[in-house]
């Protein structure tokens, strides 16, 4: 039986008011990196080598103004599996054992990384991650703007999602 062995912690994402401010903040005081951008929803940051340690993504306006469920906040913390093999392993647990699976697996854009998320059982989004591009000197990394569309998300266009894509993903992206 599969037994899920990840390796460390990887990543967060937050959700954030204003996206240039936080960029800011994280870059100018912490002494983050950038290290891509979605349009203006998102920024991958990084204190080392990993393509991102901290991604911040943007909050749409009307969720400052509500009482809804998008606050500024933590979206998902990650944790490094070592292949795409023992992604996929995990999806097939996370399914016989009833545990939801918010997206994935799948390919992200920025960073190139495969991943799974899941919720744990207070609802925080939990993800598994393998194959992130490394930046060093030998494996340099130019900052660049992706657009956001599907392939931002997902390179593989939700093909080995363990779930079906929600509805807004889907008209979203026209997949």
């Amino acid at each position: 039986m599969f037994k899920a062995r990840p390796r460390r912690l990887g990543h967060l994402v937050l959700k954030v008011r204003d996206l240039e401010r936080s960029t800011q903040f994280y870059t100018e005081i912490v002494g983050l990196q950038v290290s891509d951008w979605i349009e203006n929803r998102m920024v991958f940051l990084r204190a080392g080598q990993d393509h991102h340690d901290l991604a911040l993504a943007q909050l749409p306006p009307e969720a400052a103004a509500s009482d809804n469920a998008e606050r500024p906040g933590l979206e998902h913390f990650s944790y490094f599996v070592p292949d795409f093999t023992e992604i996929e392993a995990m999806a097939q647990l996370l399914k016989e054992r009833g545990i939801p699976i918010v997206r994935g697996p799948g390919k992200h854009g920025p960073g190139e990384n495969t991943f799974l998320v899941f919720k744990d059982p207070d609802g925080n989004n939990v993800e598994f991650y393998s194959d992130m591009v490394q930046i060093d000197a030998e494996h340099p990394h130019e900052a660049k703007v992706w657009k956001d569309s599907i392939d931002s998300l997902d390179q593989w266009h939700f093909s080995k999602w363990a779930v079906e894509p929600p509805a807004a993903l889907r008209k979203k992206y026209g997949v």
